[in-house]
């Protein structure tokens, strides 16, 4: 395929949300157009040089540059030069332009650090990130001219969304540290440093026995009458039963099922490789469900070779059944762990079958844990009182709440 204006200004970005689209030109070697689930195109390169191969940005598709809006041409010449450099021995994602922009750090920031070391999934919220709120305050300012100041006012204008406000922040810190080792800012001089996070309010939602009882009936309801996808109301359940987050059971392959050895394989998750252990009710879902010829998606979706993807839609519509109109997905991980942690899982346990790897955030499970202590307190403080009585045998009775 040729990359003409036509073929560019048609182009739609096909991918599952988390994964690149670049199509490439097949009349000019290297080059090729990136497309993203924002809608935004950008053109780029790519090439070897030391035997690396790298891909380089050319910038976004009818953006200003000082020759005029980028077309397909420009951006074919501006890729022929890189590519006769490549074959001179100079690396483009090594040299510094002068004067760079936080638009063009941003460029060189996916490209150097994201894009080859961060999950596909975290990829995309740095870009949207970047597009939505530090490209259009920052991004035609000189890097060596960002201040505190700069820093304060970005941050401060986002204090109605704390979460957010703190995660720009990070971003902009960690592509302001990295223009430090780049030498593009001196050692030191990172502007985010001593701009105070703002304190953010972690959500904490728990099923009880009661309203997982309303979810399974929902569930069950569902299935029988063919109101939601199969495929959809089995994401439901391995989520509740095995804690995985959705992106991880959405993006399942059976490749990575093991079900003799009662086992789930991530390569790449949010805290990298890890194994999830599978009880038996998660075994019992996955056996049910069907191999489908050509596509390797534990949950399929409806298009050829791809996972399902209209989740959000699907589970509003089953929580409002079951009276859970709060409940987010990511809830029901939660649940898991809550589960373990009242039954009486330590918490290096839970820990683990979450993919935890700072024993910290597990932490946050901890006074869930103190049912079964309670109860244990009651059993033996029962025990006790009994032997000072004379009483043959204490009897802890539960006392049913009104």
């Amino acid at each position: 395929m040729k990359l003409t204006k036509t073929v560019v200004d048609a182009a739609r970005y096909q991918g599952d949300g988390q994964s690149q689209d670049i199509r490439w030109d097949n009349t000019q070697p290297g080059f090729g157009l990136r497309l993203y689930p924002s809608g935004a195109k950008s053109f780029v390169v790519a090439f070897r040089v030391h035997g690396r191969k790298r891909i380089v940005s050319l910038g976004r598709y009818g953006e200003p540059t000082k020759d005029g809006p980028l077309t397909v041409q420009r951006a074919r010449d501006k890729a022929q030069k890189v590519r006769v450099a490549a074959r001179e021995g100079e690396d483009l994602l090594e040299r510094v332009s002068p004067g760079l922009s936080i638009a063009g750090l941003a460029e060189r920031y996916l490209e150097v650090h994201a894009r080859p070391k961060k999950a596909p999934r975290s990829v995309v919220e740095d870009e949207r990130l970047l597009r939505q709120i530090i490209l259009p305050k920052l991004g035609r300012r000189p890097v060596e001219s960002i201040s505190r100041e700069h820093v304060r006012k970005l941050h401060h204008g986002l204090r109605a969304t704390p979460t957010r406000a703190n995660r720009a922040l990070a971003l902009l810190s960690k592509m302001l540290n990295l223009a430090e080792s780049w030498g593009i800012r001196p050692d030191g001089s990172n502007p985010c440093r001593h701009v105070e996070r703002y304190r953010e309010k972690r959500r904490e939602r728990f099923l009880s026995n009661d309203e997982l009882a309303r979810l399974g009936q929902a569930l069950s309801e569902a299935e029988a009458n063919a109101t939601e996808p199969p495929s959809a109301i089995a994401a439901v359940r391995l989520l509740i039963l095995t804690g995985c987050r959705l992106q991880e059971i959405l993006g399942l392959r059976w490749a990575q099922v093991d079900l003799e050895r009662r086992q789930l394989r991530f390569e790449e998750s949010k805290t990298g490789q890890k194994t999830v252990a599978l009880g038996a009710a998660a075994l019992e879902v996955l056996s049910e469900l069907p191999h489908l010829e050509g596509n390797p998606y534990v949950i399929p979706g409806k298009k050829d070779g791809a996972h399902f993807v209209g989740m959000p839609k699907v589970w509003q519509r089953i929580r409002e059944r079951a009276g859970l109109g709060d409940v987010r997905l990511h809830d029901l991980r939660h649940s898991f762990a809550s589960v373990g942690a009242g039954a009486g899982l330590s918490l290096p346990i839970i820990g683990k079958l979450l993919g935890h790897t700072q024993a910290a955030t597990t932490q946050r499970y901890a006074h869930l844990a103190a049912d079964p202590v309670r109860q244990a307190a009651d059993r033996i403080s029962g025990e006790i009182a009994a032997a000072l009585d004379g009483k043959a045998k204490g009897q802890v009775v539960q006392i049913r709440k009104r």
